[in-house]
């Protein structure tokens, strides 16, 4: 039988289908609902959202069946599994899933993980994939009174999965009112209700896949063909950053908890309704007042080209995240948690690259990266050859690309060209045993030319407190390796290779400190990760062998390589 994962895996290509068709319907009747950043926004949360459940299985599946084993007043597994059981169960289902939902209205901590479903301002098959990546955290508290009744887990599991996969068809704006059916069921007409933002619309029509409970509790509003419904937030995302998208109102509510001034106020911001803010709060940080006459469509303009290799790039993500489902239930936790970074990076990059604020080798250059690091850490030695000089590659590439722009410092270029170079040459000789020595000395040239290029423009080492504390953690990680077991023979060079990178840092943190924007401050930064890799890796080799040290050494070295190679280059002097 196959897993809840593999059930998603076999349905994946029918939502597919059924997008296109919808698509292509809405064009031929010239009412086209997509638009296709929204669309890989959705259809990406929807995969974000999957291959995290993953790792919130034992939240989902794990607590209930501990509850169930222990406290369920009735065991009777005959019942259940009975054609009349499994019914009641799906009913169960429902009820349960109404209560998370219509709560996911009216508390903030909960609205915080269910926002996500309701940021596109579009309604079409593509928003139905739209969910979550932490409604798991608490939603699974609601269902508890399934496992307390005695439904078997194996049925919660189904039903669940059935009550899901029944709610795809209700986002569209395709079918219209269908009579007696919206009296009794979740319909494309009682949804769209549910998602809009009107006044008259609003925290309305939670049910699954029956309407009935609405009609029940007071929810129910029927949608009037008089009054067309407006999508998204009242808040509005306005991001394609599907990492972002979970985390927006977490943030804005921890920033409210924080700034409030009483205990009390601080707990109330995550437990009222969305939109309550302490009084002192809202008045020190006031927020405009909603108005559906002010919101604008979001909608970034890119080229042709840029759809074209995005639609790609996603196209290959959606198929790694099947693949990554389809091995999920019996892959090993840490093998898992390796793709899922892969797979994550790949979908934070397509989302930049259609909001605009990275180009198309910097999300090449990403993708590389991530793939190198999961590679080694997996020990895919074969792959890892290819994706680790591979991403050096790219970074030079991006180099070699910004060099030809009118507004570029062609001379700066050219040294952090070379730079990158001859750390993809260090790069290469450490992916082979013997040749650390060569190594080494390829990335202390490396760093001898970053030194070059943080002083082009500034004085040498202008921030003295810097230089002081850089060189002081070098010469504790040196005697830390002195004491921990470094050879006779690498005891030189090791020094020399400190000193340089401390002294590479230092100017750096000095280059911040002068220039004092985002863009060299993002270079101090990478100049640090620099050190943490360097330090990981000569722990790793000299001291004692570290955990998945291919991953900390590698997510770090790569962090460093790409805030230096992308926010390295400063403009063109006059």
């Amino acid at each position: 039988m196959p897993s809840p994962s593999q059930v998603i895996v076999f349905a994946t290509p029918v939502f597919l289908l059924l997008i296109a068709l919808e698509w292509a319907w809405g064009r031929a009747k010239r009412h086209d609902t997509y638009k296709m950043a929204d669309a890989i926004n959705s259809v990406g949360l929807g995969v974000l959202s999957q291959i995290s459940a993953v790792f919130t299985r034992l939240l989902r599946i794990g607590l209930y069946t501990m509850v169930f084993e222990h406290i369920a007043l009735l065991r009777a597994d005959a019942f259940w599994t009975a054609w009349y059981g499994w019914l009641l169960a799906l009913l169960f289902y429902d009820l349960c899933y109404y209560w998370l939902h219509r709560m996911g209205h009216e508390s903030a901590v909960l609205w915080a993980a269910h926002v996500v479903h309701h940021q596109s301002q579009h309604y079409n098959l593509s928003t139905a994939l739209r969910q979550t990546s932490t409604g798991a955290l608490l939603g699974w508290v609601f269902y508890l009174p399934m496992a307390v009744a005695g439904v078997p887990p194996l049925v919660f599991g189904v039903v669940a999965l059935i009550d899901l996969l029944y709610q795809f068809w209700v986002h569209t704006e395709h079918v219209p009112k269908l009579g007696w059916f919206d009296r009794w069921f979740c319909s494309p007409s009682n949804h769209r209700v549910h998602h809009a933002v009107n006044d008259r619309y609003l925290d309305k029509n939670y049910g699954g896949i029956l309407i009935v409970w609405d009609r029940i509790f007071g929810s129910f509003e029927e949608e009037d063909l008089r009054e067309e419904p407006l999508y998204g937030t009242r808040a509005p995302l306005n991001s394609w950053d599907p990492l972002w998208a979970n985390a927006e109102v977490y943030w804005a509510l921890a920033q409210d908890s924080w700034r409030a001034r009483h205990w009390a106020d601080k707990l109330r911001v995550w437990v009222k309704p969305p939109g309550w803010r302490p009084p002192d709060v809202a008045a020190r940080w006031p927020k405009p007042a909603f108005n559906m006459s002010s919101m604008r469509y979001y909608e970034i303009p890119t080229s042709k080209g840029v759809r074209w290799f995005a639609g790609l790039q996603f196209i290959a993500l959606v198929a790694g995240a099947a693949l990554f489902l389809w091995e999920a239930d019996t892959a090993p936790l840490a093998r898992s948690a390796m793709w899922f970074g892969v797979l994550a990076a790949g979908l934070w990059a397509v989302g930049a690259l259609l909001q605009g604020r990275i180009g198309l080798l910097q999300v090449l250059l990403i993708e590389s990266a991530a793939l190198a690091t999961a590679t080694a850490a997996l020990g895919l030695i074969e792959w890892h050859r290819v994706f680790k000089p591979l991403t050096m590659v790219c970074a030079i590439a991006l180099v070699a690309a910004r060099a030809r722009s009118e507004a570029s410092d062609s001379r700066f270029e050219l040294i952090l060209g070379v730079a990158l170079a001859l750390s993809m040459l260090g790069d290469v000789a450490l992916m082979f045993e013997g040749y650390f020595v060569p190594g080494l000395v390829a990335f202390l040239l490396a760093h001898l030319a970053y030194i070059a290029l943080f002083k082009r423009g500034v004085p040498w080492f202008a921030s003295r407190g810097a230089l002081v504390a850089t060189l002081l953690i070098g010469a504790a990680m040196y005697a830390f390796l002195w004491f921990g077991g470094l050879p006779s023979a690498l005891r030189v060079p090791v020094a020399a290779y400190v000193t340089v990178i401390a002294l590479m840092a230092a100017q750096a943190i000095g280059r911040a400190r002068v220039q004092g924007d985002k863009a060299s401050m993002a270079v101090a930064l990478g100049a640090g990760f620099f050190m943490l890799s360097d330090s990981l890796l000569a722990t790793n080799r000299f001291v004692w062998s570290l955990s998945l040290a291919p991953l900390w050494v590698l997510s770090t070295y790569y962090a460093a390589q790409i805030l230096i190679a992308v926010y390295a280059t400063p403009k063109k002097p006059n």
